[in-house]
Parts: structure tokens; C-alpha cells; sequence
């Protein structure tokens, strides 16, 4: 499948999208689902197999579509699945992150710290990438849903915050006895302008696995709504003790 182009009008959705079959020629289109009225009014125009869904593409994608038609680069791909990086570079307003497991994979400095109780931890990497969109007025927030008595791995996490709050994060911490009655996403996730949203798939024994994405709005306004429920809650870091 060659890759045409997406919509360069809305770069922090990578959508819609463009692609074609060099084989076939048929077409392929990633978009919106229209609104139901206008699913409606195609309806009074041709009918619609279960099979089928209507998508939206912008009046200024016209000229990727006329390329698709009238010819492009063969074999060309696109950028795949967007980094941090580029996801931080289209933030403009917040970037909100939600943890929610007692326990991730056990980095060397987490077990150093079992032995030594030694909590450095290089937040250099993390500092820098964040410094400049800090600057630029993105807010950051961490929010961790934790169980209490606090597990090992917590306990190594808030003695190395720090860092967090050094690089400009707002971070709280809700225990579950106060988030048994909220309704919170299946996974930890990080939210970029309220508008997109990644999702980390942890793996069983809590090491790095896969990510999916959304920005389906019905998606969105579920996570913006859970999230600053349970952020309302959450007690700030420097009240917080992990004893």
C-alpha cells in the first residue's frame, strides 16, 4: 500500500489520510466518521451495507487526493506511530499523564535503591525534553492511583519525584480507597491538549508493551471527565507520604 499524504491542516491528528493500492488502484481513506445527520442525508442518496462507514476529508486535502489520482512517489510510507517526541511538539496547551499500577518493570535504579536506599535517578533526559515546552506554557500533570500500603516500586517512585516536580510536572497521588467509585480507562495513558490520547499497554508483569492511540471525541471526553475527577481527589506531592 503506498502512502499519499495526511491532512497537513491538523498535524496533532496525523488524520485524515490517504492511500492507494499501486496494484489495484483502489483508494483507501482514513477520517472522521460524519455526523449522523449527514449519514442520514447520504442515505437519501445511495444505500448504506453494514459493511460500509462514511468518512470525512477536508476542502484542503484536495490536492493530496488529486495526487493519489494523478500520480506520486511509489513505494512512499509514512512517519508511523508518532513519538513523544512529535506528540509534545503539536502540544499546545497540556500534556496529562495517568498512572495507575503498583508496580512496572525493575529498572537497575529501583533495586540499587532496595539495597541503598539511594534515590538517584538521572532526570537529566527528562528535564531537557520537557524544559521547552514548559517554557512555552504547556502544563504538565501526573496523577497516580496507588494502593495502600504502598508497594516497594511505589515507595522508590515518590522518593525519586523529585525529578518530576524539578522538570515543571504538577504531580498527585490518589489512593484507591478514595477512586473505588470512579469509572477510570483500562490502562495508563498520557492525554495531549484534550484532544488526543495514548494508551500504554503494560505487559502481565508490568514491563513496556504496546501503545494505542485515540481521538475519537466520545473517547476523549470519558478520559478528560475520569481524569479530572480523580485529580480533584488527589493529594498534591508535598502533602503526600509514603510510609
Amino acid at each position: 500500500m503506498d502512502f499519499i499524504g495526511s491532512d497537513n491542516g491538523s498535524p496533532e491528528e496525523d488524520c485524515p489520510a490517504v492511500w492507494r493500492d499501486p496494484i489495484t488502484g483502489d483508494f483507501h481513506f482514513r477520517g472522521r466518521l460524519t455526523d449522523p445527520a449527514l449519514a442520514s442525508r447520504f442515505g437519501m442518496d445511495v444505500s448504506t451495507s453494514t459493511d460500509e462507514i462514511d468518512v470525512w476529508l477536508p476542502a484542503r486535502m484536495a490536492g493530496v487526493i488529486r495526487e493519489a489520482l494523478d500520480g506520486y512517489d511509489a513505494g512512499r510510507r509514512g512517519p508511523g506511530t508518532p513519538s513523544f517526541e512529535f506528540l509534545l511538539e503539536h502540544t499546545q496547551r497540556s500534556a496529562v499523564h495517568l498512572e495507575m499500577r503498583d508496580w512496572y518493570d525493575e529498572q537497575p535504579e529501583f533495586l540499587e535503591w532496595k539495597r541503598t536506599g539511594n534515590a538517584d535517578y538521572g532526570w537529566s533526559r527528562w528535564k531537557k525534553l520537557l524544559a521547552p515546552h514548559v517554557e512555552r506554557g504547556v502544563k504538565f500533570r501526573r496523577l497516580r492511583i496507588v494502593a495502600e500500603p504502598l508497594s516497594d516500586y511505589i515507595r522508590w517512585e515518590h522518593a525519586i519525584s523529585y525529578g518530576n516536580v524539578d522538570a515543571g510536572e504538577e504531580l498527585r497521588w490518589l489512593p484507591r480507597s478514595r477512586a473505588f467509585d470512579l469509572v477510570l480507562p483500562g490502562a495508563d495513558l498520557w492525554m495531549f491538549d484534550q484532544r488526543r490520547v495514548r494508551f500504554g499497554i503494560q505487559k502481565g508483569d508490568g514491563a513496556r508493551g504496546t501503545y494505542e492511540f485515540s481521538s475519537d471525541p466520545r473517547v476523549v471526553r470519558q478520559i478528560v471527565a475520569s481524569y479530572e475527577m480523580a485529580w480533584e481527589r488527589a493529594i498534591p506531592h508535598a502533602e503526600f507520604g509514603a510510609s
